[in-house]
């Protein structure tokens, strides 16, 4: 986990960028509503030179560098937000670029820079020292500070066979490392790529929304013209700068300064949480997510099933089971494999000697996800040493059935795997008793596991897997946001349904291969659905490509992470939760300020009409109900509110409005009453104080 938040922006490359954006060809290509406040701000400059009776050259002077600030504030805004991405980048290199490493050539120390460090290198770090480079430790013991990746300032314990990253600091203890990654491919190399890389794509809202926003700046536009037009023909036309304020005062210039800010600051607040957004349409597909597809082991459960029954059939004991069982493990590593293995011993199933040697040198058959089931085939190319009567008298009854087959040739091949896929295999159909163990062992959230003798089924081997911890918070969650679930499983209908259950997830897919998380995504999607779905394998490429958000781990294979539209820095599937929600904050973001925008716009109305109206309507001055002083002082006003609300807004903008957990009913009602109540009413107050204090600096009078 790298932590995103430690970075300094370069405020001399944000000035200098956003004047240069300033450009009025960069504005009619990305910001329509800002380049007609540029074009409003030139139009003043022949008015400045030639000042009308009405006003004073200074006024125009004024006018103009608050339109220019206004335009100014906004390109500020989108230069900030961009740079804080690259200040990212910068942040992650500095550990690359400053490190001496000290490299052992054969008993010497060699100080080199870590760029040049190859994969099979060894390197000492003593105190106080950062490590160079990703490795192993192979010898010594450290307390490491990984906080400039994890962000938690607790050292921690390393020692023999653990792994070290690069960047991070030693900061008690002394250890030699070996280099496993070679020059560009280390942790922090890959990191910087993953955010160097995410592309900056506007939402599909987005545009909507900019559509939306120039469309009625030009329906602004044609009504502030009319405007003009019919007052002239009342035999006065109002003057060009006080139309030209009242267009831009009516003009969504708050939400359009913020909004490429607000675009921008989705992937770099997904990147804070270590997540990296490779477009900013899959931003806006998370906050839109109608279903999310979980799978069983590994999110919802723990993923560390153990053995902790053996349940056996057709005339066998427990500890025939147990044996057998044992045999089939075998070999394997896995935590499962192991506790069957303990729990065999437990029970007495520890198998006969030559049983056990045989094991150690039989062809095997792996399990797979598509599989399902594995098989070991003993094949008697171990010792065929006679036991004596006593060995043979200890032996349970499959061990003796065992010990026949061997004197005979025959081979002994152990399947243990998902039911369905075992008795498919054997071409058996379910009995009763079968059913009935599956059904009983899968109510109470097991998982039962079949073995096999030949075509002989043996018993079962029941493993219990655990809920993460907080899983049925995170799903509330979802549920709460009017979110579908979905687990999708190898493991039978009954464990899959008490696993639902219990977690509180709505939907379920049993005895699912691979291939049928693809299937799933399309059936959801050709139903409307915003589909987002995790991953980690080659297999899960196509779902992860199919999918609207498709979340790839870190850790996960290279076609998966292609295929994703996201990648979790952390590998840790349950993350779907908070990207939801943070797209959902960002919507909400732009959501709220667009709100708080033509909140302001309307009550902006009411400032600047009054003045231009009644100079051929006196008898209209009644609108003028906030009393402001004169036409200067109320255009201005106007004016130098409608350009500082861009930059005090620009921390909510990039930091979002937040995000509570709700459904959409009480969410609008939530953005209605805090942002476009507030949008209307800190206009006015906003104006009146700013009159005020205008018509005491320009006239010497306290006007209220």
């Amino acid at each position: 986990m790298v932590d995103m938040k430690k970075f300094d922006v370069n405020w001399n490359t944000v000035l200098l960028d956003s004047v240069k954006r300033l450009s009025p060809l960069y504005l009619l290509g990305k910001s329509p509503i800002m380049f007609i406040v540029e074009l409003g701000a030139i139009f003043e400059l022949p008015l400045l030179l030639s000042p009308s009776k009405q006003f004073s050259a200074w006024f125009y002077l004024a006018v103009f560098i608050i339109l220019f600030m206004t335009v100014w504030f906004s390109t500020f805004s989108e230069s900030l937000s961009e740079q804080e991405a690259k200040a990212r980048v910068d942040y992650l290199k500095q550990f690359e670029e400053i490190v001496i490493a000290h490299k052992l050539v054969g008993e010497k120390r060699v100080d080199v820079r870590s760029s040049e460090l190859k994969m099979g290198d060894y390197v000492v770090v003593e105190q106080n020292e950062v490590i160079p480079q990703d490795g192993f430790v192979v010898e010594g013991e450290a307390s490491v500070d990984e906080s400039m990746l994890t962000g938690e300032s607790e050292p921690v314990f390393k020692g023999k066979g653990d792994k070290v990253i690069s960047g991070t600091k030693v900061v008690a203890g002394r250890i030699v490392v070996e280099v496993a990654a070679e020059p560009g491919k280390s942790y922090l190399d890959k990191m910087i790529a993953l955010i160097a890389g995410a592309k900056r794509s506007r939402m599909q809202s987005e545009v909507m929304l900019s559509i939306l926003l120039l469309g009625l700046s030009l329906i602004f536009l044609i009504v502030v013209s009319s405007l003009y037009f019919i007052l002239g023909s009342f035999g006065s036309y109002p003057e060009s700068s006080l139309m030209i304020s009242l267009l831009v005062a009516l003009m969504p210039t708050t939400i359009g300064g913020l909004l490429p800010a607000i675009g921008i600051s989705g992937v770099l607040r997904l990147a804070e949480h270590n997540i990296i957004a490779k477009s900013g349409r899959a931003v806006e597909a998370a906050g839109d997510a109608d279903v999310v597809i979980f799978d069983k082991t590994g999110t919802i459960t723990e993923g560390s099933r153990s053995a902790v029954e053996f349940i056996p059939l057709d005339g066998f004991t427990e500890r025939d089971v147990a044996i057998v069982a044992y045999l089939s493990a075998i070999g394997d590593s896995t935590h499962e494999a192991k506790s069957i293995i303990q729990l065999a011993e437990e029970k007495g199933g520890i198998p006969a000697k030559f049983l056990m040697e045989e094991a150690k040198v039989a062809s095997k058959v792996l399990y797979t996800p598509s599989r399902r089931y594995s098989s070991i085939t003993l094949s008697w190319k171990g010792s065929k040493n006679q036991l004596s009567p006593q060995e043979i008298s200890s032996l349970s009854r499959i061990e003796k059935k065992m010990l026949v087959m061997r004197d005979f040739g025959e081979d002994v091949t152990i399947i243990k795997g998902a039911p369905d896929a075992v008795l498919k295999l054997l071409n058996i159909d379910r009995d009763p008793v079968v059913e009935d163990i599956i059904k009983r062992v899968g109510a109470r959230g097991d998982t039962p596991i079949l073995i096999a003798l030949n075509d002989r089924l043996i018993g079962f081997a029941v493993l219990r897997d655990k809920l993460k911890k907080g899983i049925k918070e995170r799903i509330r969650e979802l549920n709460l946001m009017g979110i579908k679930t979905i687990m999708i499983t190898g493991d039978n209908p009954y464990t899959a349904a008490n696993v639902a259950n219990e977690a509180g997830i709505e939907g379920f897919y049993a005895q699912a291969k691979p291939e049928d998380k693809l299937m799933l995504v399309e059936k959801e999607k050709k139903q409307g659905f915003v589909v987002a779905v995790m991953g980690d394998g080659t297999n899960d490429a196509p779902a992860l490509a199919r999918a609207d958000v498709g979340v790839a781990m870190h850790t996960g294979t290279a076609p998966a992470k292609e295929a994703a539209n996201m990648i979790d820095l952390d590998s840790n599937p349950s993350r779907i939760v908070d990207i939801i929600k943070l797209g959902k904050s960002i919507l909400t973001t732009r959501g709220a300020l667009t709100t708080f925008s033509i909140m302001n716009d309307i009550a902006k109305y009411f400032t600047i009409l009054p003045f231009i109206i009644s100079t051929i309507m006196p008898g209209v001055s009644f609108l003028n109900f906030l009393n402001l002083y004169n036409t200067v002082t109320a255009v201005l006003a106007t004016m130098i509110f409608n350009a500082i609300i861009i930059p005090m807004l620009i921390p909510l903008a990039l930091r979002g409005a937040g995000f509570k957990v709700s459904s959409f009913r009480e969410l609008l009602i939530r953005n209605l009453s805090i942002y476009g109540v507030t949008g209307a009413i800190i206009p006015f107050i906003a104006i009146k104080l700013l009159d005020t204090l205008m018509a005491y600096a320009l006239y010497g009078v306290w006007w209220w």
